[in-house]
């Protein structure tokens, strides 16, 4: 096979898609689409995961331009029919194991994958950030992308500043469910923040217990972990932090620097950069 006759593409589940020629119509998962522009791949359509609105999540649609990019809807609102629409010439996904297609029901999206080649991109806690973001790097090349010139110095200068920030401030990642509790995450199950532990970062674990990838803390539990950074989840379902009014979270709130943070992050280096260096700017300043 040849670009000019017909292309494929080898995805996360070991399947091949094919196409008679390269996709230029993408239909991705909000988080894929968004990364895929990074890359200079404008999706003709998005959609959305059941935590979702009627309204794309501007917490996970990055730079995409989004009177551009037609929104698919999300949860129930998904069908094979609304999949559709657009005509796309392929479908970017992404799955948390096993190879399931997040955000649309397994029936749906048997069906889509019975009209259109489908690549899955694995973005769960088994894989390592560098390696989606590799994963993205292929599927975008094979589509005719290409890194923006200069991301790659942006993100390693992001690492160095993590590596030689000062002191050891106490860095929590937390989703706020609302005024009588949270979701503290536990940092080892979440690729980007294996990263940030890995570059020396101190990352904060709530206590054992229940919840794989999250533990659900009273606002006491989550203030008597001390936290000099909170990274607070920043998408439509989460509410926002500084809305918490919880009298036992108010010393933390006065001690602890926030960074907003998407546990569905772009996998770009451009991205992933521009995370780092927030991070960066709210170590340095706890620490220094």
């Amino acid at each position: 096979m040849t670009e000019q006759s017909a292309w494929s593409f080898a995805d996360d589940r070991g399947r091949l898609a094919v196409a008679g020629r390269r996709p230029a119509r993408v239909l991705a998962y909000v988080q894929a689409g968004a990364t895929l522009w990074d890359y200079g791949i404008r999706p003709e359509g998005i959609f959305g995961s059941g935590h979702d609105g009627a309204e794309p999540d501007r917490a996970k649609t990055g730079t995409l331009p989004l009177d551009s990019v037609d929104y698919r809807g999300a949860g129930d609102d998904l069908d094979v029919d609304t999949l559709l629409r657009g005509r796309p010439d392929l479908v970017v996904a992404v799955s948390y194991g096993h190879g399931q297609l997040y955000g649309l029901d397994p029936d749906t999206a048997k069906h889509l994958e019975e009209s259109v080649p489908v690549v899955v991109i694995d973005v769960g806690q088994a894989r390592t950030l560098d390696r989606v973001a590799e994963r993205f790097a292929e599927l975008a090349r094979s589509l005719g992308g290409a890194p923006v010139a200069g991301a790659a110095e942006e993100l390693d200068a992001a690492r160095e500043r993590l590596r030689a920030a000062p002191g050891e401030p106490r860095v929590l990642a937390l989703s706020p469910a609302g005024q009588a509790e949270a979701y503290a995450a536990r940092p080892q199950m979440w690729p980007e923040l294996r990263v940030l532990a890995e570059l020396g970062i101190t990352m904060v674990s709530p206590p054992a217990g229940a919840g794989v990838n999250w533990a659900t803390v009273d606002w006491r539990t989550a203030a008597a972990l001390e936290p000099d950074v909170v990274l607070t989840d920043v998408r439509y379902h989460a509410i926002p932090l500084d809305e918490v009014a919880a009298p036992a979270w108010e010393p933390a709130r006065r001690r602890a620097r926030t960074v907003p943070w998407n546990p569905e992050p772009l996998c770009s280096p451009q991205a992933h950069a521009r995370f780092l260096a927030l991070v960066a700017d709210a170590v340095e300043g706890a620490g220094g």
